[in-house]
């Protein structure tokens, strides 16, 4: 009797994420930080020696969040080597959107001239994670087999919502916007983590544009509800507290060391926080990506950027060992461990 024999395909360890291609935008408008002295009443060169911050940019008139997304994404398809046509799923990582309805993710598909191809586009929110967030997903599509190429991006436009009279928040923000294109056919994320105490959900809050107040109850509440209030002490005590507990968990989850890691990109909080902290966790700095001083704190651009200027610059090389680490409001921490 003949023995037929069939190859089977081994579908137990479908291939990860890799990613193909990274792109940014930053607003015309440069603001250094001898503007924000002058604003402020201060003397020149305050702003740089507290916070660590040189400049910001500052979005104008056209440069809404979907408009800089949308330059950031072509970026990102040129780099990648892909059509718009390629893609099969866009997911916004902004941490604040454009607008309430509808997602920021199916205004950029609609400006990519995608508005007729019925590709999935919608919004994954966790404030400064958020891009964190979008990026774990977009490896569980791929991983079940459900897209191929996947842009992913985070616009922020921090200005709009700072209050001068609170000047240690209103001088550290900065606009911008970044994406990257991932496909099939890589290692994927080593590991994945995220945890929330809502014990420090005070620390940071933007109150507007939700149910809860609103103009149509009470304009002069919806007005103040509108600009960003951060207590910095809290949330930095609150996110020090778990800190250690979850990169011990994080690190054994992806079977690596912190000695193996060969670039680091956190989220650019401040520029004192992230040395303080990268040094009390014993991070080597020169493996550490640093925006803060050019660009300020962009929300859940912030990572992306560091990502983008990590891989454009060569700091980040093709194998190499990515940690990308941050905190948002919440209180949350995220991390991955990606293979680039």
């Amino acid at each position: 009797m003949a023995l037929l024999m069939f190859a089977v395909e081994d579908n137990s360890h479908p291939s990860g994420l890799i990613i193909l291609g990274s792109g940014a935008y930053l607003p015309r408008r440069r603001v250094a930080s001898t503007e924000v002295d002058a604003r402020l009443g201060w003397e020149t060169g305050t702003t740089q020696a507290r916070f660590g911050l040189e400049a910001r940019h500052v979005a104008e008139g056209e440069e809404t969040s979907s408009y800089m997304a949308e330059q950031a994404a072509r970026q990102a398809l040129d780099a990648a080597g892909l059509q718009v046509s390629d893609l099969d799923l866009i997911l916004g990582a902004c941490g604040v959107m454009e607008q309430a309805i509808p997602s920021t993710a199916s205004l950029v598909q609609h400006r990519l001239g995608l508005g007729r191809s019925g590709i999935p586009a919608y919004d994954v929110n966790a404030t400064c994670l958020s891009f964190i967030q979008a990026l774990d997903l977009a490896e569980m599509k791929i991983r079940l087999g459900q897209a191929k190429h996947v842009l992913v991006f985070s616009a922020d436009i921090a200005s709009v919502g700072l209050d001068w009279n609170e000047p240690d928040v209103a001088a550290i923000f900065g606009d911008g916007a970044a994406a990257i294109v991932v496909s099939n056919g890589g290692t994927g994320l080593l590991a994945s983590r995220f945890e929330t105490y809502s014990e420090g959900r005070d620390a940071c809050v933007l109150a507007g544009g939700g149910t809860r107040i609103t103009a149509a109850i009470d304009p002069e509440a919806a007005a103040q509800a509108s600009y960003f209030r951060m207590d910095g002490k809290v949330a930095f005590r609150v996110a020090s507290r778990y800190l250690p507990r979850f990169l011990r968990r994080l690190f054994d989850e992806a079977g690596v060391s912190k000695q193996d890691v060969d670039c680091v990109i956190p989220h650019q909080a401040s520029g004192l926080a992230l040395a303080h902290g990268l040094n009390r966790h014993g991070f080597d700095p020169d493996k550490v990506v640093q925006t803060f001083a050019d660009y300020g704190n962009q929300i859940a651009t912030s990572i992306p950027m560091a990502l983008h200027c990590a891989i454009t610059s060569g700091q980040l090389r093709r194998g190499d060992l990515a940690l990308l680490i941050g905190t948002s409001a919440g209180i949350s921490i995220g991390g991955v461990l990606v293979r680039y």
